[in-house]
Parts: structure tokens; C-alpha cells; sequence
């Protein structure tokens, strides 16, 4: 197939890699240079617009940071939408995280325009762009799926049509619940250890072989110990996605307290200035809290 890739970032720039090894004709756009300079060699077409790659291609992927900026991949000026007019057989694959409603709404918009869409996006973070392992959840319609199905498996490991438009968001969506409320039970598990007087290490160690065994004690326990907080994950990230969380909660009037309190030590985290490292850095706005040496 002929793939258009926009946005090639920490995740996007592996991903689009993969495809182009896969044996497709990867096509490129990016607003800097030098996140082509990877490509260089690639053999893959650079394009000088979004409108351009989309006259082209068979499949268009965006991996970027927020709703507005996949508005403006897809319905801006130059965008998607534009470069397919007339067109009925792309398929626009959005792999950033939004809300499920901004998802629904520029699904519904493109499709009035010809374009299937479907969202998908991913869990796994840089380590699993780079090594191909992502969790990859979609929205759309099971066609639209199918078509792109192998190219989400030069990505990924475990893909999963969940739904319609939106519900690959809404599994994201729980998925950034499960990881924020459970990093945030870990960094408090592992400061309640140290102010106690206990080596967190051998508390992982014996939690480990117990009920309490998780993949985030696995390896984010580690590397709170290890005091290794590059991030996979960023912290304002997480906070962004965690803030879609909470606001799809309002509209729907259901109350996610766990969830809520993990959005707001990520607030903490991100105003002292900790947005850059991975959201496992909550273990220090807790150790600052409760006077833990360390």
C-alpha cells in the first residue's frame, strides 16, 4: 500500500519506520526538517503538503499531540480532507489521543467528505513504538478496519477493534484510568515503605510473587527505584489525557474518584515543573509531601 504518515515524533517516528519495512511506500509530511532527517535514506516521498500525501495514499496515519492539532490534519486548510476531494477510498487513522467526541465529530465530518476514519490509539509508549509491541485500540467501521488491519500489525501486538467512531478512545480512555490511578497506588505503596523504614526494594520483591502483582510494579517499580524518570510517558501527557477523562466523566455525570485524584497529583506535578519526566516521577511530589529522605 501507499501510507502517508503525519507526525513523526517519539512514537510516530518508529511506527512510520515499521511500515516502511513492512515492504509499503511510506509518504511524509512534517512540519520541521529534521523529523525527515530519519527518512532520509528511506526511500520514502516527502510531500509538501497534507493535502498532497492525501491525493495519493491508501492509508493516512497522525500521530500528534491533541485534538486540535488532528482538526487541523484533517479539516484544515491543506488537510486531509481537502487533498481528498473526490476521492471515496482513503482511510484517515488517527492514533493520537483525544477525546471520544472530537474523534466522533472529525469522523463524522471527513465521512461526509468521502474518507473513512478510524481512531486508534495506543498504549505501550516509546519502548513499545520502538520494539512494535504497541496495544492498539480502534474505532470505526469493521471495513475500514480490515483494510488497515496489517499495517496496525507491523506496529503492534494486540489489536483490537473495540467499537465505532470514539470507542477506540473510550478504551484509551481506560486505559490511562488503570495506568494513572495504578502508578500513583505504587508511588504511594513505595513511600509509605520508605517513611516506614523499610527497603521499598524488598517490598517490591515480596509483593511481586503475591495478588498486588502488576506489570506497573514489574517495571515501573523498578525504575522508581532506580530512580529512572526518562520518560516513556510524560507527565504532561498523562495529565492531558487524564483531563479528557475527567471531562467526558462531567458530561456523563459519573464519578471516578480514584481517577480523579491520580488527575490532580499529576496537576501537582507538571505546576512543580516536573511535565518533562515520566508521570512515575509522582513518587516525589509524595515524598516531598511526607518528608521522605532520600
Amino acid at each position: 500500500m501507499k501510507v502517508g504518515f503525519v507526525g513523526l515524533g517519539l512514537m510516530g517516528r518508529p511506527m512510520a519506520g515499521h511500515v516502511a519495512k513492512g515492504g509499503h511506500s511510506l509518504h511524509l509530511w512534517a512540519r520541521r526538517p529534521e523529523s525527515l532527517a530519519p527518512f532520509a535514506d528511506s526511500g520514502a516521498t516527502v510531500h509538501a503538503s497534507i493535502a498532497s500525501m492525501a491525493r495519493e495514499v491508501d492509508v493516512l496515519f497522525s500521530m500528534v499531540a491533541d485534538a486540535p492539532d488532528v482538526e487541523q490534519v484533517a479539516l484544515g486548510p491543506q488537510g486531509v480532507a481537502e487533498g481528498a476531494a473526490g476521492r471515496t477510498d482513503l482511510v484517515f487513522v488517527d492514533m493520537s489521543t483525544i477525546a471520544p467526541d472530537a474523534a466522533r465529530n472529525i469522523a463524522g465530518q471527513l465521512a461526509a467528505k468521502g474518507v473513512s476514519m478510524i481512531d486508534a490509539p495506543v498504549s505501550g509508549g516509546e519502548v513499545g513504538a520502538i520494539n512494535a509491541t504497541l496495544t492498539i485500540m480502534a474505532g470505526g467501521t469493521q471495513d475500514a478496519f480490515d483494510r488497515v488491519l496489517p499495517l496496525f500489525q507491523l506496529m503492534g501486538k494486540n489489536v483490537t477493534r473495540v467499537g465505532d467512531s470514539g470507542a477506540g478512545q473510550v478504551a484509551k480512555a481506560c486505559n490511562q484510568i488503570l495506568t494513572g490511578v495504578g502508578v500513583l497506588a505504587l508511588a504511594e505503596a513505595f513511600a509509605f515503605a520508605e517513611k516506614s523504614g523499610v527497603d521499598a526494594a524488598r517490598v517490591r520483591e515480596a509483593l511481586l510473587g503475591g495478588f498486588a502483582y502488576s506489570r506497573i510494579l514489574e517495571n515501573h517499580g523498578q525504575r522508581m527505584l532506580d530512580r529512572n524518570f526518562k520518560p516513556g510517558f510524560k507527565s504532561w501527557m498523562h495529565q492531558k489525557d487524564l483531563r479528557i477523562v475527567m471531562n467526558e466523566a462531567h458530561r456523563m455525570g459519573l464519578a471516578l474518584p480514584s481517577a480523579a485524584a491520580a488527575a490532580q497529583m499529576l496537576n501537582a506535578m507538571v505546576g512543580q515543573g516536573l511535565g518533562e519526566e515520566d508521570s512515575i516521577a509522582v513518587l516525589k511530589v509524595l515524598e516531598d509531601l511526607g518528608g521522605v529522605e532520600r
